[in-house]
């Protein structure tokens, strides 16, 4: 497989980084997933965006524009020979001295990594469990998707190896706030319900996708402070990533919630999968790489 390291496109074994560099020895580094269809990425305006609102956050001073972006990621799809994948997008700080720096960084690592996905299935349900882990917080004023991640992983531990569950951070409060690698909602009396940013979660890409498409279906929306037994009397539960899309919840502990038959659920997929589609079409319409694979 082919990388994108700072300007060059590598085969992954070639790929090397400075041990000082920053990224390394702090953790100071933002990074975005995302998923390409037919070869085009889908959120991309809104992936960069947060990318750069998190470089600005650290101090580095690299800034991109998504035509630039995808440039890259059509290139490294025509190397890798893929349509439907996963890219990771990583910036760090890049070389400095061993010691904490207070000027801005200059010269940032820039890597994307891709891999095969294949087409989604139509909904995969998950089981849910309540962490015992709480959520940490963030390290600034908001939660940037950075390289600080052992909190995920030492709940993703706990969880377990099996992929079909999921787990369901509370805050040091004890209110709800977000899956190991997704945001939380559920739905009761036909209203949409998600942690609110007040509780320290990541302001998914995906999450802000859901709120706008559940103002399509006519759903009532409400962010807050909530607690387990919310959770507990909802209709349905789902989660969101960007690789994963909606996942919804079959399980929370002794309960059993309607999964991927839930009503709105399936009004919420559907018109995910219209805008899936849409990329499939534009990109052909757009003489880019595209695919002929649909969703069944």
């Amino acid at each position: 497989m082919f990388i994108y390291l700072n300007g060059q496109f590598i085969e992954q074994e070639k790929a090397t980084i400075s041990p000082f560099d920053h990224g390394y020895l702090y953790g100071l580094g933002v990074f975005e997933t995302f998923r390409t269809y037919g070869g085009n990425p889908f959120l991309l305006e809104e992936h960069v965006e947060r990318l750069n609102e998190g470089l600005e956050q650290l101090h580095i001073k690299q800034r991109f524009r998504p035509e630039e972006v995808r440039a890259i990621v059509v290139e490294l799809s025509r190397k890798n020979n893929l349509t439907d994948s996963y890219i990771r997008f990583n910036v760090s700080a890049g070389m400095g001295e061993i010691g904490l720096q207070t000027a801005d960084y200059e010269q940032a690592t820039v890597i994307m990594f891709q891999k095969p996905l294949p087409t989604l299935e139509n909904l995969r349900e998950k089981e849910a469990v309540i962490l015992k882990l709480a959520r940490n917080t963030p390290e600034t004023t908001i939660r940037l998707k950075s390289h600080h991640f052992f909190n995920n992983v030492a709940a993703k531990r706990e969880v377990g190896p099996d992929q079909n569950r999921e787990g369901i951070f509370l805050t040091q409060a004890g209110f709800l706030a977000e899956g190991v690698t997704s945001n939380l909602f559920w739905v009761r009396n036909h209203t949409l319900y998600t942690p609110s940013l007040e509780t320290g979660i990541l302001n998914g890409i995906t999450r802000q996708f859901i709120l706008k498409l559940a103002n399509q279906v006519g759903m009532d929306v409400e962010e807050g402070l909530f607690n387990v037994t919310d959770l507990q009397k909802a209709d349905e539960i789902f989660f969101t990533n960007s690789i994963q899309e909606i996942v919804p919840v079959s399980r929370l502990d002794e309960r059993q919630y309607p999964g991927k038959i839930g009503d709105y659920v399936i009004k919420l997929n559907q018109l995910y999968k219209e805008e899936i589609e849409g990329i499939y079409l534009r990109g052909q319409n757009d003489g880019e790489i595209f695919s002929q694979k649909k969703f069944k």
